[in-house]
C-alpha cells in the first residue's frame, strides 16, 4: 500500500478483504482499508473508491472518535497522489516550505511557527510533512538547500542555459566532446538529487510522528495543543504557478532560440569552387578523373583528381596528386578525417604509415591531417588530407627529404590554390 503502484494496491486490497471476511469489524483493518480507497481515483478504479465510502461509513459507525477514522477521512485531501490532477507529495511539500519560508522573518521562525501548528494538528499529514521540512532546511549549514528550493525555477533555468550554450559552440564553434555536456548535466543534478535526498528524509520523519501520534492520543499522553492556537488550513496547490509558468516559457524560449540557431549554423558550409591548373609549381597536370574518392562522398557538388609531374621523378614535390572536392559536407567532423575509419585510416590497407601528425588547418578551418607513407611501388610518400564544412581534399607527394614544416606548407598551397571561396 505504501508503495502508491496500481499493482501494489491490488494486491493491497486482496489482503484487507481477505482479513476483514474473518474480523469484519476490526478497526486497524477498516482504517487501512478506508485509506487505501480513499487515495484511489475515482476514475481508474471506480468501484474500489464506491467501496472505501461504505467502509468508512462502517468505521464511523463502529469508531465514530477513532484516529483511524481521522486518517481515512484525511486520507482523500491530504498529501496524495493517487489522482490525476492531484499535485505529487513532492510538489505539495515544496510548495508547502516556500510559502512558509518567504511569510516568515527568518528560517528558524518558519520552522517554529510550522512546528507549533503540526502540534495544533497531529494527525495532519500535510501539516507534519511542513513542520519536518522547515525544520530541516532550517538548520545550520543547510543555506544552500534552501535557497535552491526557493529559486527552483531561476536554478532550472540557468542550467538550460548552460546546457544550450554548450550544444550550441559544439555544434557551431568547438569540436567538444560529448562528455563535456554529460559531464555538466551531472554537475547539474547533483544538487537537486541532495536536495530530493532532504526532503524525501523529511517525508519520512513525517510518517514516524504520525505513527507515533496514534497510540499516544490513545493512552491519553498526547500533549494538548496550546490554548487558544489552531493548525490553520493550508492553501490548495496549483498545478502551476504564474512564476513557474512565467521560467518555464523563458526556457522553453531560449531551447527554440538557440536550438533552431545551432541547427541552421550546423546545415550551414562554406561555398568554394574547384579550380583545375593546367600547371601547379612548374609541372603539367593530368586529369585523372572526377570519381575516385568523390564517387562515394554525399554532398560533393564539384570535384577533380589530378596528377601533376612525370610520374617517375623522385624529385621532392614531383609527382603530386591533388583531389579536392567542394560541396555540402557540414556533417563532417575531426574524427571522419583523422579517425581510424576516417580519410587516412583508409591508407592503412594500401600503404604502410610511418608516422602521422595534425596539421595547422590555417584561416579556412576544419581539420588537416598529413602522414609519411611508402606506397607500393616502394616510394616514400607524404599525405595530407583536409575537410571542413565546405570542402574535402588531399595531396599526395614524394617527399623523401621534406620535413613536416615542408609538408604541410605544400598541402597548404595546394588547398589554398584548388579551392577558390565563392561568395554567399
Amino acid at each position: 500500500m505504501a508503495e502508491d503502484d496500481d499493482d501494489h494496491d491490488d494486491a493491497a486490497e486482496r489482503a484487507f478483504r481477505q482479513g476483514l471476511d474473518a474480523f469484519p469489524d476490526d478497526i486497524a483493518l477498516l482504517g487501512g482499508y478506508a485509506e487505501l480507497c480513499a487515495r484511489t481515483d475515482a476514475f481508474e478504479r471506480p468501484g474500489r473508491r464506491a467501496r472505501g465510502e461504505e467502509v468508512i461509513a462502517r468505521l464511523r459507525e463502529l469508531a465514530p472518535h477513532s484516529a483511524e477514522l481521522r486518517r481515512a477521512d484525511a486520507a482523500g485531501t491530504s498529501v496524495s497522489t493517487g489522482s490525476k490532477d492531484a499535485a505529487s507529495v513532492r510538489r505539495v511539500q515544496i510548495f508547502d516550505a516556500v510559502a512558509a519560508f518567504a511569510a516568515a522573518p527568518t528560517p528558524a521562525g518558519a520552522a517554529a511557527q510550522t512546528a507549533r501548528w503540526a502540534a495544533a494538528a497531529p494527525h495532519d499529514r500535510r501539516h507534519a510533512v511542513l513542520a519536518e521540512t522547515t525544520s530541516a532546511l532550517a538548520a545550520p549549514g543547510r543555506a544552500w538547500p534552501r535557497t535552491l528550493l526557493c529559486r527552483a525555477s531561476e536554478y532550472r533555468l540557468l542550467g538550460t542555459a548552460l546546457v544550450v550554450l554548450l550544444v550550441v559552440l559544439r555544434v557551431t564553434v568547438l569540436p567538444m566532446p560529448y562528455g563535456v555536456t554529460v559531464a555538466v548535466l551531472v554537475l547539474l543534478s547533483l544538487p537537486d538529487l541532495a536536495l530530493r535526498r532532504l526532503l524525501g528524509r523529511a517525508r519520512d520523519r513525517a510518517a514516524a510522528r504520525l505513527a507515533d501520534a496514534v497510540p499516544s492520543e490513545a493512552d491519553g499522553s498526547q500533549p494538548p495543543a496550546p490554548e487558544g492556537f489552531g493548525a490553520p488550513e493550508l492553501p490548495p496547490v496549483p498545478r502551476f504557478t504564474r512564476r513557474e509558468l512565467a521560467f518555464a516559457g523563458a526556457g522553453l524560449a531560449l531551447v527554440l532560440i538557440a536550438g533552431g540557431a545551432a541547427y541552421a549554423s550546423s546545415l550551414a558550409y562554406p561555398r568554394y569552387r574547384v579550380v583545375a591548373h593546367d600547371e601547379f609549381r612548374g609541372a603539367e597536370g593530368a586529369d585523372l578523373g572526377a570519381l575516385g574518392t568523390a564517387g562515394s562522398m554525399e554532398g560533393v557538388e564539384d570535384s577533380l583528381l589530378r596528377m601533376y609531374g612525370s610520374g617517375t621523378d623522385t624529385a621532392d614535390g614531383d609527382q603530386l596528386v591533388v583531389f579536392a572536392a567542394a560541396g555540402d559536407f557540414h556533417r563532417v567532423r575531426a574524427q571522419d578525417v583523422s579517425g581510424r575509419y576516417g580519410m587516412l585510416g583508409g591508407l592503412e590497407e594500401a600503404t604502410d604509415v610511418r608516422e602521422d601528425w595534425s596539421a595547422d588547418a590555417g584561416a579556412r578551418g576544419g581539420w588537416v591531417q598529413c602522414a609519411r607513407i611508402t606506397d607500393l611501388t616502394g616510394l616514400r610518400r607524404a599525405v595530407c588530407m583536409w575537410a571542413d564544412k565546405g570542402s574535402v581534399g588531399s595531396a599526395s607527394f614524394v617527399a623523401e627529404h621534406m620535413g613536416r614544416a615542408e609538408i604541410e606548407e605544400l598541402a597548404a598551397d595546394v588547398r589554398e590554390a584548388f579551392l577558390r571561396p565563392v561568395a554567399g
